[in-house]
């Protein structure tokens, strides 16, 4: 289902209790078994969760302003122009004022720890981080099962969301209202003020608590569901193959037809959960790998995940930032500039510069430029100067896709 449906938040849910197994077994022989650990059979939920990044670039302590909610925000990591980035909008519920600080930390915290596992470390220039400073009247927010009782807290955030113990929910119109409406796409990300392990992904809030001590697994698995339309692959997640990383179909027919993740099988994947190929969960769906984020708190993302999510990313951003001058004739002999989208790491956008259709050798160290004062033109001869940007990340192998959304291009007309 879309994101935003609550069957979709109901199955989100239940990867976090299982997950927190994985990742805690000795916290858990403590407690004893967990009386809320999922069993689909009985209409028992869990809840569903989730490297290091560079210091963030310009936008730091930008003086906050007023929201139509009445809360401020501050833009604490800022790589370019909000119409042509994805903005992550983090808010605190349960935080008073004199918790401020506490809400900052942790939200800092999370956004850092989504940026340090791939692909959003390498792709983390494509985000912008801006934090709402939503003051609560009280600490905390309501973590036991209180029927007929409404939250207190701004973002209404509560436990035992759909009856679920760890299912933590948020009121979206109270927190879209908060985060306010930027020039170009968001996310909703509401931090709870509390130790409690639970969040959920994959609707218009994704959420976590804050507190936890495993806040920045969650957030990297909820993420998976949110950006990446990503499904659980964990054995007791509900028989449903309406995902890309989940097949209702193994790999011999996923070859044959050409299904879902066929491009990558028998590739090793980064995960370290084998090659890609079709394992088989506990429910009769199929996983790309043995292991990965979707299925062990902690993991990575698989190839197909990845490239799902980078997808997802060029659905929504441009990888050409701008160009200068504008695109068509052009007077005199100006120097031609495009820029790229930058990535973290040693590899970058491929620039290409072709002069009436034949390419010429880089311009530029970094290609991102032309002098069109080399071009020997005679009076009234034309040249047609084309610059494309283009991703060639091996992360992606869907050609097409990578021809519609991960390529753009640009031109100009000269005369001598």
């Amino acid at each position: 289902m879309a994101p935003g449906n609550p069957g979709r938040l109901i199955r989100s849910l239940a990867a976090l209790v299982l997950l927190a197994a994985a990742v805690l077994p000795a916290a858990l022989e403590l407690a004893g078994p967990a009386p809320f650990a999922p069993a689909w059979s009985t209409g028992a939920l869990g809840t569903s969760a989730t490297d290091r990044a560079a210091p963030p670039r310009g936008g730091v302590g930008v003086a906050p302003a007023r929201l139509r909610a009445g809360a401020p925000t501050v833009d604490i990591r800022r790589t370019g122009d909000p119409a042509n980035r994805i903005t992550l909008v983090l808010l605190g519920d349960g935080y008073t004022a004199g918790q401020q600080d506490l809400f900052r930390q942790q939200a800092d915290n999370a956004w850092r720890a989504l940026m340090d596992i791939e692909p959003f470390r390498t792709y983390q220039g494509f985000f912008n981080i801006r934090r709402v400073e939503v003051v609560s009247p009280t600490s905390g927010i309501v973590e036991g099962q209180v029927k007929g009782r409404r939250p207190g807290t701004p973002l209404g955030m509560h436990f035992w969301c759909e009856g679920t113990a760890r299912l933590l929910c948020a009121d979206e119109n109270a927190t879209a209202q908060y985060a306010g409406q930027g020039p170009g796409p968001q996310y909703l990300i509401a931090l709870a003020n509390s130790t409690e392990y639970g969040g959920a992904g994959g609707t218009g809030v994704t959420t976590l608590s804050g507190g936890s001590p495993d806040a920045g697994r969650i957030i990297q698995h909820e993420i998976g569901h949110t950006v990446g339309d990503l499904g659980d692959e964990y054995d007791s997640a509900p028989k449903d193959a309406g995902y890309p990383n989940l097949s209702s179909q193994g790999d011999e027919v996923m070859r044959r037809d050409h299904l879902k993740w066929w491009r990558w099988l028998g590739t090793d994947s980064p995960d370290g959960g084998g090659p890609v190929g079709a394992y088989r969960s506990a429910n009769g769906i199929y996983r790309p790998t043995a292991d990965s984020v979707m299925r062990t708190l902690g993991g990575s993302y698989n190839l197909p995940s990845r490239e799902a999510i980078i997808e997802q990313l060029y659905r929504r951003v441009s990888p050409l930032d701008g160009i200068s001058p504008a695109a068509g004739r052009v007077a005199g002999r100006p120097r031609l500039t495009v820029r790229p989208l930058t990535l973290t790491g040693g590899r970058q956008l491929q620039v290409e510069w072709k002069v009436d259709g034949k390419v010429v050798p880089p311009p530029t160290s970094d290609h991102s430029s032309f002098d069109t004062a080399t071009l020997a033109l005679a009076p009234g001869q034309r040249a047609t100067v084309n610059a494309t940007v283009r991703d060639t990340t091996d992360w992606v192998r869907d050609e097409a896709f990578r021809d519609q959304h991960m390529t753009r291009s640009v031109s100009w007309v000269l005369t001598g």
